[in-house]
């Protein structure tokens, strides 16, 4: 099940996070060390984890995940600014904000390639470019739910 698109103005938010080259199977982990890292450090964390994918295309990121030179990014939205001393994997950082195209993808995280299509058609079919990175926002928790109540906002900038 999809949601339509709707154009939303997000905020900057503040996260903690990590960006790397890779596959995108490493994602679970790369959120796992984040939360290590904000437990041992007392970070509070204020939300579900965003991913943010740099690749241009659908085609351009399965392409780069199948060759695991993924540019693959993953964060945990946190209230305040730390200072990060010591450690070169992690970082605090701001998410900017902007006007962007908004869908709502409801199922496991394999099969959102539909949605995907869907988003990316609007924009197209409404004349906007995508001008950053495309987002996604997960408001649920895969070991609480099942697969099929998964939910995932997926955000694209927009000019």
């Amino acid at each position: 099940m999809m949601s339509e698109v709707t154009i939303v103005e997000l905020s900057p938010q503040l996260v903690l996070g990590i960006r790397k080259t890779g596959a995108y199977r490493e994602i679970p982990v790369m959120l796992h060390r984040i939360c290590e890292f904000a437990v041992r450090k007392n970070i509070p964390i204020t939300a579900y984890p965003v991913f943010l994918w740099h690749e241009t295309t659908v085609e351009e990121a399965q392409k780069a995940d199948e060759e695991e030179n993924a540019d693959i990014e993953v964060a945990f939205p946190i209230s305040d600014f730390v200072e990060m001393t010591g450690n070169e994997e992690i970082r605090a950082y701001e998410l900017p904000g902007g006007k962007m195209a908004k869908i709502v993808h409801k199922g496991p995280y394999e099969e959102s390639i539909l949605t995907y299509e869907k988003l990316f058609s609007w924009i197209t079919e409404n004349g906007k470019r995508i001008t950053g990175p495309v987002r996604e926002v997960y408001l649920n928790d895969p070991r609480e739910v099942q697969p099929e109540e998964i939910l995932t906002e997926i955000y694209a900038s927009l000019e």
